[in-house]
């Protein structure tokens, strides 16, 4: 084998592994890319939680200020608040499982804020509440774009080649909500109703009667009258005809003898049978 051969497979050979070496950098960056997505998006539902529990202390303190609110409630949440940010820190799953106590508590003590109209009508208990509900749904927005780059994360394990590049890193955890108030399917019965417009009357019913027309009042039928039974209609009486006149005399009676005139002789004004038109 020839200097030039050998030079040529060695060469060879050196850029395969170098192709093979870059590929293997570039799947432990998307690795090191990915990991760092996960903890940014988990940075940003944190900030959050932070923000939430602070909120939840201000409730905490208008309702002593402003009512005399129940304190069994008003001690659960402040516990379970205290435990939540207790728990911060430790990961998703501990921190899913303190915000679903947090949340519980929450629940039932907005149910029992409504029986306090006091309460209800304070600026600054409406005030936090709106600040509530922004900062729920900002959490809600931050939870579905850390799971979303959670499971682009998590599938990197399971196929191959890129898992065998994962060494040194482990799967992520979601950032799970079992509360039943969240994942219940909104009721859409009733809410396109406004659209069809009034209800149209429909004919033959019990509130409508042929033989009037619409806004005149309803005259009972003759076969039904009212606070009595049913009794029939009553038959009206043909009127009375005059008797048949017989034609010419009766009986043992002469015909009346006619005059009738010649032929080109006709009656003249005044005269009977003036106007009449006679044959000869």
């Amino acid at each position: 084998m020839s200097t030039g051969a050998v030079i040529g497979i060695i060469a060879a050979v050196v850029v395969l592994l170098l192709i093979i070496a870059i590929w293997l950098i570039s799947m432990k960056n998307k690795f090191v890319r990915l990991n760092e997505t996960v903890r940014e998006s988990w940075r940003q539902i944190d900030v959050e939680l932070e923000r939430r529990h602070t909120l939840i202390g201000n409730l905490v303190e208008t309702v002593k200020a402003s009512a005399r609110f129940e304190q069994q409630t008003l001690t659960q949440v402040v516990q379970a608040r205290s435990a939540a940010i207790a728990t911060r820190g430790q990961g998703p799953t501990m921190q899913s499982q303190a915000e679903q106590q947090l949340n519980g508590a929450l629940n039932h003590f907005f149910q029992i804020s409504e029986n306090y109209p006091d309460l209800k009508a304070n600026a600054d208990f409406r005030q936090l509440q709106d600040q509530m509900v922004e900062c729920e749904d900002r959490i809600a927005a931050g939870r579905r774009f850390y799971n979303g780059n959670v499971k682009t994360y998590n599938e990197r394990f399971g196929t191959f080649p890129t898992s065998l590049m994962s060494g040194g890193y482990q799967k992520a955890d979601y950032f799970q909500v079992d509360d039943p108030v969240v994942r219940q399917a909104p009721n859409m019965r009733g809410m396109f109703d406004d659209l069809n417009g009034p209800p149209q009357p429909q004919f033959g019913g019990p509130q409508q009667q042929y033989g009037a027309p619409q806004g005149m009042p309803q005259q009972p039928m003759p076969q039904q009258l009212p606070g009595g039974p049913r009794q029939p209609a009553p038959q009206q009486q043909p009127p009375p005809q005059a008797p048949p006149q017989p034609y010419g005399p009766g009986p043992g009676q002469p015909y009346p003898q006619q005059q009738y005139p010649q032929q080109g002789q006709y009656p003249q004004q005044g005269q009977p049978g003036y106007g009449q038109q006679w044959r000869g």
